[in-house]
C-alpha cells in the first residue's frame, strides 16, 4: 500500500467531520491489500468490512477468476473453501469448472462501482458461462462476457439454459454453509418445474432476483464464532415456487406513468466510516 493511500485514508479518519464525510467506496476502494489480521466479517453484507481477507488464486484446479483489473477477488477463508469445494461438483457434473466474478475487495467495503453487498467477503458471483477452459490470460478475462439464460420477454430460461446449471446451483444450494443464492425469476420457476414435489427442500434457498440473467449470487451464513458479523433475515419458510411466479407474471406489468405531483426521490445516502461498524476504522488503519 502506497504511503498516499495511508494519508488519505487517516486523514478521512481522523479529520473534522465536514472531512470525515468522505464516501466509504473511495477509501475501501482505493487500498490493493488485505490486512494480516486475524480473519474475521464485521457488520453485514450491504454494510460492513473484512480484515485478514483471503485472495482467490487467479486460476485454480477448478476456477478461474474474472476481471482481474477491479482486485474483487478477496474473501473470506471460508468463501474461499466453499469455491473450490463447488468447483470440485461442477466438474462431476460435467463443467470444466467455474468461472469466478466479483467477491470482495481486499478489505471489504464499500465498492466505487456496483454492489450494494458482497462488503464482508461472504458474497460471490459464479458465472453461467460453462468454461471451455481454465487457461484464459488476463486480457482474455477482461473481454470474454458470461451467458445469459433468460429469454428475451424475461418469462422463461432459454435454450443457454441446461440441466447442468441446475445441478450445479443445487449443489451449491445443498452446502450447509450457504445462505442464500440469488438467481433471475425465470431460473427459479425453471428449476421448481422440474423438481419432483418430494425433492424441493433445497430449492429455499434460490431466490428470484432483479439481474442475475448471466451469473448467479451465492451467500454465506456467518461464520460460526463471528460474534460482529450480521445475518440476513432468515428466508421464509417452504420452498418459495409459488411466490417466483410473481417475478414473471406481475414484476414485468407496465409501470404506471410517473405522478407529476410527487416529490423528487430521495437521493441514496453514500456510507461513510461512521455508517460501518467501529472495526472498520482499525481494519482501514490497519498493515
Amino acid at each position: 500500500m502506497t504511503s498516499r493511500i495511508f494519508a488519505l485514508v487517516f486523514a478521512a479518519l481522523l479529520a473534522a467531520p465536514a472531512q470525515a464525510d468522505i464516501p466509504a467506496k473511495q477509501l475501501f476502494g482505493a487500498i490493493e491489500t488485505a490486512t494480516m489480521q486475524r480473519s474475521a466479517a464485521f457488520g453485514s453484507y450491504a454494510r460492513g468490512c473484512l480484515a485478514g481477507a483471503q485472495q482467490l488464486a487467479e486460476s485454480g484446479p477448478g476456477w478461474q477468476a474474472m476481471r482481474l483489473s477491479r482486485n474483487r477477488n478477496w474473501g473470506h477463508p471460508q468463501l474461499i473453501g466453499f469455491i473450490d469445494r463447488l468447483s470440485q461438483q461442477a466438474q462431476k457434473i460435467g463443467w470444466n469448472g467455474l468461472y469466478i466474478g466479483d467477491i470482495s475487495q481486499p478489505r471489504g467495503g464499500p465498492m466505487l462501482t456496483g454492489h450494494a453487498s458482497h462488503q464482508i467477503g461472504l458474497d460471490v458471483d459464479i458465472w453461467m458461462l460453462p468454461p471451455e477452459r481454465l487457461d484464459l490470460s488476463p486480457r482474455q478475462r477482461e473481454n470474454i462476457s458470461s451467458l445469459n439464460i433468460r429469454s428475451n420477454d424475461h418469462r422463461s430460461v432459454n435454450a443457454n439454459w441446461t440441466p447442468q446449471h441446475m445441478a450445479i446451483l443445487r449443489a451449491a444450494a445443498s452446502d450447509p454453509a450457504v445462505a442464500r443464492i440469488f438467481v433471475t425469476g425465470a431460473a427459479k420457476v425453471q428449476m421448481c418445474n422440474d423438481t419432483a414435489p418430494d425433492d424441493r427442500a433445497w430449492l429455499r434457498k434460490i431466490r428470484p432476483w432483479w439481474g442475475h440473467n448471466a451469473h448467479f449470487h451465492v451467500r454465506l451464513n456467518c461464520p460460526r464464532g463471528s460474534g460482529r458479523c450480521e445475518e440476513q433475515a432468515p428466508i421464509p419458510a417452504g420452498d418459495g415456487c409459488a411466490e417466483a411466479q410473481w417475478w414473471i407474471t406481475d414484476a414485468l406489468a407496465p409501470a404506471p406513468p410517473p405522478d407529476p405531483n410527487a416529490p423528487p426521490p430521495t437521493p441514496r445516502t453514500e456510507l461513510t466510516m461512521a455508517s460501518l461498524p467501529n472495526q472498520c476504522s482499525r481494519v482501514l488503519q490497519s498493515r
